[in-house]
């Protein structure tokens, strides 16, 4: 059980990541690829509760044969139920080429301090090439830098469009609970196993530690192919916290049927209702919808003037969710029931 301990402070410092992090989510695609390909027994060497979602089993299984094994460096980071080094999450750097320039500009203490033994997570990882890496070797960090590049190009770039688009829905799920509940049913809700016991956190682990915020804040950052909670603390910053995101968000459910809605709304303002069974903002619809923000405004102000859309402003932005009316008409229920 991994512990965060939350000060009066820290619980106004809870930043929400803006969009998800191609370096991490390119070293945990290949974590989660090597776990799916070797292992025999589900969970093994992981927290109950921690297994992938099932649009990534899916991509995993959708991969070439030898796309994993050909990580190469990367994957001896990341090997078995390892933990993931923290110079491979790079937070503040979002895009893939920032992130690799971070990784690049690592100091070789910092490499030797995260791969070395007295890491919880890196026994037995300290191969050759670790080392060579851990030693400051420029040619070991070009074949982290290539082959990480090579593996988010060839496995994870043709996904990364739907990656972005559930990041940013589950951005605005969580911004939905924290404008609605308040800081409690955002931690609440961050994960079905987790445990908000103001004032920690629980998060399941095979680790045991606690980590105390000191008023730093947390910086909470989605991901697509995580199985269970990620912390990397930060003396001088906010602590990290990558967490698997809602397990609904960008995925269709069979019991909506927004088609059945197009005689009544038109098809697009169908769709987009159905695309607000996870809250959104106007620029982040119209992303989903593949519209403009101009037609996604106009579409949801008249989606709110029917009373199916609830729009509440965030400052410059507007989110947008379902109301339950809405929800009823998607889910085939009678709409009148839900009004009276």
């Amino acid at each position: 059980m991994i512990r965060l301990h939350f000060t009066p402070a820290d619980l106004c410092r809870i930043v929400l990541a803006p969009e998800a992090n191609a370096l991490s989510e390119t070293a945990l695609s290949v974590r989660l690829g090597l776990r799916t390909g070797v292992r025999a027994e589900p969970g093994r060497g992981a927290a109950p509760g921690h297994r992938p979602r099932p649009a990534a089993l899916e991509w995993h299984r959708s991969l070439p044969g030898g796309a994993v094994p050909r990580t190469g460096a990367l994957a001896e980071l990341v090997a078995g139920d390892r933990f993931v080094p923290d110079f491979l999450l790079q937070p503040e750097a979002p895009d893939l080429a920032g992130g690799l320039a971070a990784v690049a500009a690592t100091p070789p203490e910092r490499l030797a301090r995260e791969l070395g033994p007295g890491n919880p997570g890196a026994d037995g990882r300290a191969g050759r090439w670790a080392r060579e890496l851990a030693q400051g070797s420029p040619a070991a960090s070009r074949a982290l830098l290539d082959d990480a590049r090579r593996c988010f190009e060839t496995s994870v770039a043709p996904l990364w469009p739907r990656i972005r688009r559930d990041a940013l829905a589950d951005r605005a799920l969580r911004s939905e609970m924290l404008l609605r509940g308040g800081v409690d049913a955002l931690l609440t809700t961050l994960g079905t196993t987790w445990r908000w016991r103001a004032p920690v956190l629980h998060l399941p682990s095979a680790s045991a530690y606690d980590v105390p915020l000191c008023g730093r804040g947390l910086l909470l950052v989605p991901s697509w192919f995580a199985t269970g909670p990620m912390v990397m603390y930060r003396p001088e910053a906010a602590t990290v916290l990558v967490y698997p995101l809602h397990a609904g968000a960008g995925e269709s459910s069979a019991g909506d049927r927004p088609e059945a809605l197009a005689s009544l709304l038109g098809r697009t303002r169908a769709g987009l209702l159905a695309l607000l069974r996870t809250p959104a903002t106007t620029t982040g619809l119209a992303e989903r919808a593949a519209v403009s923000p101009a037609a996604a405004s106009r579409h949801a102000a008249v989606l709110r003037e029917a009373g199916l859309v609830d729009t509440v402003r965030t400052g410059t932005a507007v989110l947008h969710s379902l109301t339950p009316l809405g929800r009823s008409l998607l889910a085939g229920t009678d709409a009148r029931g839900a009004c009276h």
